[in-house]
C-alpha cells in the first residue's frame, strides 16, 4: 500500500494536490484514502459524512421515486417572514415550541407515546436517508408510518434537508438537491411538502446563498432561541445538564409569559427517555402548552404544507410490511 512519510499538514497537501491535478484527481483519491477519508466500508457510503464531491457511493446519491417537486407551486402565504428572515422565537405567550431534528430513529415511536399521552404538540425537522437509516419513503423500515402517525396526530412536519449536507458549504445544485429530495421522501409518505425547514448544524448563510435559496423555495428558516444541547449530554448523568439549561431559561425569562422555541433530538435515547418528560412537566408548571413551532407563531394549519395534487402518497396501512422498530445503532447530534 502506499504510504506518505512526510511531516507536511494534511490541508497543505491536498491543497497542492488541487493545484497541480485538479479537484478530482487519482493521486488526491488515493491520498484521502491513505488519511482514512475515504475507503469502502458502509460508514464511508453513508451520510452525512460521506464525501459527495468523490464517490457515487454516497447514500445521499440515492433519489426518492415519484415526480420531482420542483414544480409545485410556492407562494409565499401568511405573516411568518420566509427566508432572509429566519425565525429564532415564538410569539405566542406562554407556549413551547419543542422541536426534534435529526429523525425519525429508533425512538420517535416512544416518544410520540409520550407527547400524546401528555397531551403535547411537536414540531419534527426530519432528515430523508442520514446515518445509514434508509429512505423514509421505503416503507420496508418504520419511518415513513412514524412521520404518517406524526402527521394524522397534529404534530408538524418540516424539512431538515436529504441527507443533513451543511447547505453553507455545498454547492447551489447540491444545496437545492438536498430539499427537493427530501420533498419528494415527504410527498410519497404525506401528500405533500412543508413549508418550515431547519438547516443542518443551524447553518444557511446569506454570503452562501443559502438564504435566497430558502426564500425562492418557500420556506420559512426555524432556528431556536433555547438549546438544550442534548447532543452533548446523552447519558444518565449528564443530561441533568440540559435540564439545568431550561430550568435556567424559565427562571431568567423577562417576563412570565414570555414563549420559547427549544432545540433537541430524537435520536438521542436520554431525550426520548428522560429530558422531555423533565420539559413537559416543567413547562405545565410554568402554565406553558406544548405546541408546534406553527402554533407558537400563530400560523394558521393551512400554511404549514403545499400539496402535491398530481401525486397520490404511499398508503403503508394498504401494503403488507412487517414493520418493526430497529434501526441502525449510530445517530447524528447536530
Amino acid at each position: 500500500m502506499w504510504s506518505w512519510s512526510g511531516s507536511l499538514p494534511r490541508w497543505f497537501l491536498l491543497l497542492a494536490l488541487r493545484l497541480v491535478y485538479g479537484r478530482y484527481s487519482c493521486i488526491e483519491t488515493l491520498l484521502r484514502y491513505h488519511l482514512g477519508w475515504c475507503g469502502l466500508t458502509v460508514d464511508h457510503c453513508r451520510s452525512p459524512d460521506c464525501q459527495l464531491d468523490y464517490s457515487n457511493g454516497c447514500d445521499a446519491n440515492k433519489t426518492p421515486q415519484g415526480r420531482p417537486t420542483a414544480d409545485i407551486p410556492r407562494p409565499h402565504v401568511g405573516n411568518v417572514p420566509y427566508g432572509r428572515r429566519a425565525v429564532y422565537s415564538c410569539t405566542v405567550p406562554k407556549t413551547l415550541a419543542l422541536t426534534f431534528d435529526d429523525g425519525p430513529y429508533r425512538y420517535t415511536s416512544d416518544l410520540l407515546n409520550l407527547l400524546d399521552s401528555s397531551d403535547a404538540k411537536a414540531t419534527f425537522f426530519v432528515t430523508g436517508i442520514n446515518s445509514g437509516k434508509g429512505q423514509i419513503d421505503d416503507f420496508s423500515m418504520p419511518w415513513g408510518k412514524l412521520i404518517q402517525r406524526m402527521h394524522w396526530t397534529g404534530h408538524q412536519l418540516g424539512s431538515h434537508s436529504w441527507s443533513h449536507q451543511d447547505l453553507s458549504k455545498v454547492k447551489p445544485s447540491v444545496r437545492r438537491d438536498q430539499l427537493l429530495k427530501n420533498e419528494a421522501a415527504l410527498r410519497n409518505i404525506m401528500g405533500g411538502i412543508p413549508t418550515y425547514m431547519r438547516p443542518p448544524y443551524s447553518s444557511c448563510t446569506m454570503e452562501s446563498g443559502c438564504l435566497d435559496d430558502m426564500e425562492k423555495l418557500g420556506y420559512h428558516i426555524i432556528y431556536f432561541d433555547m438549546d438544550t444541547n442534548d447532543y452533548n449530554n446523552d447519558s444518565p448523568d449528564l443530561i441533568q445538564r440540559s435540564k439545568d439549561a431550561f430550568d435556567q431559561a424559565m427562571t431568567r425569562r423577562d417576563r412570565p409569559d414570555r414563549p420559547f422555541l427549544a432545540i433537541s433530538h430524537d435520536v438521542h435515547e436520554q431525550t426520548v427517555y428522560n429530558l422531555t418528560a423533565y420539559l413537559l412537566e416543567r413547562a405545565r408548571q410554568e402554565g406553558y402548552r406544548a405546541v408546534t413551532v406553527g402554533e407558537c407563531l400563530g400560523d394558521p394549519r393551512d400554511n404549514w404544507y403545499r400539496w402535491d395534487h398530481s401525486a397520490v402518497p404511499f398508503n403503508a396501512g394498504n401494503q403488507s410490511v412487517n414493520v418493526t422498530l430497529t434501526a441502525p445503532e449510530s445517530g447524528v447530534s447536530t
